[in-house]
């Protein structure tokens, strides 16, 4: 059982071993907050929120991801770790402590993701990912997000990629060029060490 919240549904999904149910803001629902209260009581497996931007939404998020759903959000973001600051940062301060312990047991994984021309035209995605283990888990209660982009560049053991390193694999593998990839990095100097 699957539920959707998109603004705008962009894609009609159809049922293939599943029920998906999408809802709109606008024709649906007004707020993505008060759709996703509503969805908590068709008992969904999946919930899909287009854009976790405001406090009762991520909140709420929170709970349902701690009930058992899976949760999947957007949010937008340059990197992971300003994802996980965005999502504590919501809440005042006094709960914050509160929300890095919640945040930490529950969250899986979180992606970013850039669009660069490829070679020979179109577009193609390069994806920082940060999976949700043990040492990222720690970071987030701990408060220390600022060295989340390091435990991505030594965790592909575990699944983890930085932007960077991602950037560089689609260098060289001739799919975008040394110029773009630059250009999409934050750490130019990082991306030349990847690629000697």
């Amino acid at each position: 059982n699957i539920i959707t919240i998109e603004d705008p549904i962009e894609f009609l999904f159809h049922n293939n071993k599943c029920i998906i149910r999408q809802r709109e803001l606008g024709d649906d629902t007004k707020l993505f907050y008060t759709a996703l209260v509503h969805a908590l009581r068709h008992d969904p497996d999946v919930i899909v929120i287009g854009e976790m931007r405001d406090l009762p939404t991520i909140s709420t998020a929170i709970t349902a991801a701690e009930t058992g759903h899976l949760v999947l959000g957007t949010m937008h973001t340059i990197d992971t770790a300003q994802a996980v600051d965005r999502v504590i940062d919501i809440f005042p301060a006094g709960q914050q402590q509160q929300i890095r312990l919640q945040f930490s047991q529950v969250i899986e994984a979180v992606l970013s993701q850039v669009l660069l021309p490829r070679i020979g035209g179109g577009r193609t995605a390069a994806f920082e990912i940060m999976m949700a283990s043990p040492g990222i888990r720690q970071l987030i209660r701990e408060g220390k997000i600022y060295e989340i982009p390091i435990n991505l560049e030594h965790g592909a053991s575990e699944g983890k990629q930085s932007m960077d390193q991602a950037l560089a694999k689609l260098v060289k593998r001739n799919i975008v060029t040394r110029e773009d990839a630059v250009m999409r990095s934050s750490n130019p100097a990082k991306l030349d060490e990847l690629l000697k």
